[in-house]
């Protein structure tokens, strides 16, 4: 028997919590009226048309499927018999006129009976619209039609009434969602009463998205505010990645289909190759905050100072009272009128490091407010360090860590894994990567895909996929060299921000894929190295990804392969019916 679908919950109205009220406090307390003070709302079934009929529907088509055919062929019979005897066909006996009547109501009955699911449907159908639908008074028929409510609306169970209650106030704004947490000293608990409170509030089920399973109390302060559950997404591994003489098995956390494939098959190229190298050229994250002075010579003056190679050693000292690891490398101001901006570089150990430098920063400007108190501090970024933006400042003077990484494939792997030729590579890499993204005003982005890479890899490893942006600069560089035969392949990657301690990389799932490339947490012998080999995986396999998709676009693989990795098979029609 079909099931009759359940309006969302609604933001509980006084007049409903008064009646909820009463009903939790009257005398019947049965099972079936009331359970934990909440009406019982049991779907009822919706009634089919074949339930007026007084037997079996299996039983009522046979009886009238019988008798169809018998008086039919009984009638066809008679008239046969009265052409040959010449009788008129009018004249009908008392059991012609019984066979004439039982044909016409069996006929009825039979289309009748073809109609019974068509005519079924619209009931339910219209039954159905009529309770997924939230009316707020009476809806003209001229206007919007308002959205289908997902059906069914399934909640989880709160574990008792205090929650129901928690839940209730949420709703009303008695009680401020973001003060769950704190008010009651469990984080799950809080997340699950959110979770309802913003279902009943836009009538949304948030079904498919997990509650449990994450561990709360990791993320409160660090990750994420007001969380309701988390998303899935699933983690590949590309490799081995043979880098500098190791090999590294690298996840690759995406929803792209081929994207894992290809970046493995790049992987498989370059190990057969005798690996990759990579050279780690610079490491120093930035920021820059701007001042702002009464007159362009003022700040002209405080330019000089911090540039003055005499000053810098007291700033240093200034800047690394923040931080064991943070320790300033360079001041770098540029000028726009009366207003400079700082940039300030420091290592920053194993952490990215964007909350180590600004403390340093801070300091700094704490202390040059004694020589310089006309300095009018607008903000701690200015925009020219450059964060989570491309800038050519990132392009040109790095930020995070700088790593070049090259790999000489041999013709043979380039003919038989690749499926191409050296010719055909440096070719393409000419007109596409480096002409044709001249042509498009690209800024670092003189390459194949290796945003893809970044992002997948920085996901897995709980960096921050924001900074993907300045992160996905690269250059990609092909050449044929040993008399054209091999192909010797590049990436520069001036700004990959990546950490392994703070922010992500503790949270259980992301921590463990920066243990199986070997640099979960701080590195106690070399503060630092951790974060460095990292950014040196991260360019190997950008590495890896160029010179895969590069080959296939080359060899014109590219929709073939993706229709083949990229493209569901599933009847998506069949399972959204399902639902």
């Amino acid at each position: 028997m079909d099931l009759r679908r359940r309006l969302p919950p609604r933001p509980p109205s006084t007049t409903f919590l008064n009646q909820q009220k009463a009903v939790t406090d009257g005398e019947d307390r049965s099972p079936s009226s009331t359970k934990a003070g909440v009406i019982d709302r049991s779907p009822s079934p919706v009634p089919k048309a074949s339930d007026a009929l007084p037997l079996p529907l299996y039983l009522t088509n046979g009886i009238f499927f019988t008798l169809f055919f018998s008086v039919a062929y009984y009638l066809l019979h008679r008239w046969r018999d009265k052409i040959r005897s010449s009788t008129p066909l009018h004249v009908v006996t008392l059991s012609e006129l019984a066979a004439i009547v039982s044909l016409i109501a069996s006929f009825i009955y039979l289309l009748g009976f073809f109609g019974i699911d068509f005519v079924q449907s619209f009931i339910t159908t219209a039954r159905g619209e009529e309770d997924s639908f939230v009316l707020e008074g009476e809806v003209e028929h001229h206007s919007e039609p308002k959205p289908r409510i997902m059906d069914p609306l399934p909640s989880l169970a709160l574990a008792s009434e205090e929650d129901e209650e928690i839940v209730k106030s949420v709703v009303c704004g008695s009680v401020s969602s973001y003060s769950l947490e704190s008010q009651l000293g469990d984080c799950l608990r809080a997340a699950s009463i959110r979770r309802q409170a913003l279902e009943r509030t836009t009538g949304r089920s948030l079904l498919g998205l997990p509650l449990e399973g994450l561990d709360y109390d990791s993320i409160l302060g660090q990750c994420c505010e007001m969380p309701v559950g988390y998303v899935q997404i699933p983690v590949g591994i590309a490799g081995p990645l043979l880098l500098n003489g190791c090999e590294y098995m690298v996840p690759m956390a995406t929803t792209e289909g081929c994207l894992v494939a290809s970046t493995n098959r790049g992987c498989k190229a370059i190990f057969a190759s005798g690996g990759a190298t990579a050279i780690l050229l610079k490491d120093g994250m930035t920021r820059a905050p701007v001042v702002r002075f009464a007159t362009a010579e003022r700040a002209s003056q405080l330019k000089f100072f911090l540039e003055d190679a005499i000053n810098f050693d007291t700033l240093s000292v200034v800047f690394n009272k923040s931080s064991r690891f943070g320790r300033l490398q360079n001041i770098q101001c540029s000028i726009a009128g009366k207003n400079l901006y700082i940039r300030f570089t420091c290592s920053t150990g194993d952490a990215m490091g964007m909350n180590m430098v600004s403390k340093g920063v801070q300091n700094v400007l704490d202390f040059l407010q004694n020589d310089f108190p006309d300095m009018d501090v607008i903000g701690i970024s200015g925009n020219f360090c450059s964060d989570k933006k491309p800038a050519a400042v990132n392009w040109i003077e790095g930020r995070g860590k700088s790593v070049v990484c090259e790999a000489v494939i041999s013709e043979e792997i380039v003919k038989k894994v690749l499926k191409t030729t050296v010719h055909g590579l440096v070719e393409l890499n000419m007109l596409k990567n480096l002409t044709g993204s001249a042509i498009a005003g690209s800024l670092g982005g003189f390459n194949a895909h290796a945003a893809n890479i970044v992002s997948a890899v920085f996901i897995a490893t709980g960096q921050d996929p924001a900074q993907n942006i300045e992160s996905s600069h690269c250059i990609t560089m092909m050449e044929a060299v040993n008399n054209g035969k091999d192909l010797h392949i590049s990436v520069t990657m001036p700004s990959i921000e990546v950490g392994t301690v703070g922010g992500g990389t503790q949270l259980a799932s992301q921590s463990a894929c920066l243990n199986l490339l070997g640099v979960k947490g701080a590195s106690i012998g070399s503060p630092g190295s951790n974060a460095r080999l990292l950014a040196s995986v991260v360019a190997g396999s950008v590495l890896a990804g160029e010179l895969s998709l590069m080959s296939a676009i080359a060899a014109g693989q590219l929709v073939k392969s993706h229709m083949k990795y990229n493209r569901s098979n599933r009847d998506m029609a069949a399972i959204a019916s399902t639902v």
